[in-house]
């Protein structure tokens, strides 16, 4: 997988790409969603820097994987792209864009429930340690 450093902006949009994907697919209503939001721009990104770390995330996705889409990401990624965001307002940013993301839909399917709820976890975690 590809590495960036820690808290930047596309450590941050691969998160975000981690949400697009956590209901098996990203759909143009969360594309949508992105841009009303102006994630990229608050994040410190254009649309292009975004769109390409979300497009490098879905290669190395596939690459692990032999080619093939699992519909998951797994624990082991899950956890290294969380553990790369340690600054609690980027956290805190994250999170909100992750709920408006994911709840752009009208629902939120299980996949979403479990990553946001291992997002908290993880970044409460990192706060009191």
């Amino acid at each position: 997988m590809k590495a960036y450093p820690v808290n930047s902006p596309e450590a941050a949009a691969r998160v975000l790409a981690m949400a697009m994907l956590a209901d098996g697919q990203y759909s143009m209503t969360e594309i949508r969603a992105l841009d009303q939001q102006q994630v990229p721009t608050r994040l410190g990104l254009t649309a292009e820097a975004f769109k390409s770390v979300v497009d490098d995330f879905c290669q190395d996705l596939l690459l692990a994987n032999a080619g093939q889409w699992t519909g998951e990401v797994d624990p082991t990624t899950r956890q290294q792209l969380m553990g790369e965001i340690t600054d609690r307002h980027l956290q805190d940013l994250i999170l909100q864009q992750c709920e408006a993301l994911m709840l752009a839909d009208g629902h939120l399917a299980d996949g979403e429930v479990d990553l946001l709820d291992a997002l908290g976890a993880a970044w409460r975690r990192s706060v009191l340690v």
